[in-house]
C-alpha cells in the first residue's frame, strides 16, 4: 500500500515546467505555473487562445517528441490521449521529473490540491487525487471562512516573529496559541492593525510598540 503523500509548497520562481497539451485543461495548469513564476513551456499541436496569446509562455506548436520531460523540473500532461500521456509519465519516471497527469492519478508523481489563496495565505485541500469534486467543494467552504483579514494576520505575524527572533534568537513561544484567536481577527476587521499587533507582541513576550 502506498504511503500518505507527503505535502510541500515548491519554489518554482525561475524554474522550468513543462505542459503537454493545449486544451482548457492544460490552460488551468499554465495559470496556476504561471502565478507561480515558473518558466512555461507548452507542447500541444494546438492550443486554446489563452495559452496561444500569452506572451510569457513558450509555445511549441507540435507533439510531444518521446523524451523531452527529461529538460524541465516538473510537469504536467494533460493531452486527454492516454498514447501521449502514458508516454509522458514515463519518460518522467525515468526521468526522476515531477508529473501530474490530469484526471490520471495513477500515472501521478504528484498530484495537486485544491487551493484557497488570500495573498500569501494559502489553505489547500487533497483527496490524494481520489475525488478532485470533493477538494474543490470543501475548498468553497473555506473560501467563505477565510478572508483578507486573515491574509493580513499573516503579515502581521511575520513581522512580530521577525522581531522576536531578533530578540531572543527563536521566533517559538507558547504566546502564539493564546493570541490568534476571533478576538485578533476582530481587532483587524476593525482596521485597528496597532492594537492587533501589539496583542501579538504582548503575548510573545515582546513590549507594546513604543513603550
Amino acid at each position: 500500500m502506498p504511503g500518505t503523500p507527503y505535502p510541500v509548497n515548491l519554489d518554482l520562481a525561475g524554474r522550468r515546467a513543462l505542459v503537454v497539451g493545449g486544451g482548457t485543461v492544460a490552460a488551468r495548469k499554465v495559470r496556476s505555473l504561471l502565478a507561480a513564476d515558473a518558466d512555461v513551456t507548452v507542447v500541444a499541436p494546438d492550443a486554446v487562445d489563452e495559452i496561444a496569446d500569452d506572451h510569457r509562455v513558450r509555445w511549441h506548436q507540435r507533439p510531444y517528441r518521446r523524451g523531452e520531460v527529461a529538460s524541465y523540473r516538473l510537469a504536467v500532461s494533460a493531452t486527454g490521449d492516454p498514447a501521449v500521456d502514458g508516454q509522458v509519465y514515463w519518460d518522467a519516471e525515468a526521468a526522476d521529473v515531477w508529473l501530474n497527469s490530469a484526471d490520471d492519478p495513477e500515472h501521478c508523481s504528484f498530484t495537486l490540491p485544491a487551493v484557497t489563496s488570500r495573498d500569501d495565505l494559502q489553505v489547500t485541500v487533497s483527496t490524494n487525487g481520489r475525488s478532485p469534486a470533493v477538494a474543490a467543494w470543501l475548498r468553497r467552504t473555506i473560501d467563505a471562512a477565510v478572508g483578507p483579514e486573515h491574509a493580513a494576520i499573516v503579515s502581521l505575524a511575520a513581522e512580530v516573529r521577525s522581531e522576536l527572533r531578533a530578540s531572543t534568537g527563536t521566533s517559538e513561544s507558547p504566546g502564539w496559541a493564546d493570541a490568534l484567536d476571533d478576538d485578533l481577527v476582530n481587532l483587524v476587521r476593525t482596521g485597528d492593525l496597532d492594537a492587533a499587533r501589539n496583542r501579538l507582541r504582548s503575548a510573545v513576550g515582546l513590549t507594546e510598540a513604543g513603550r
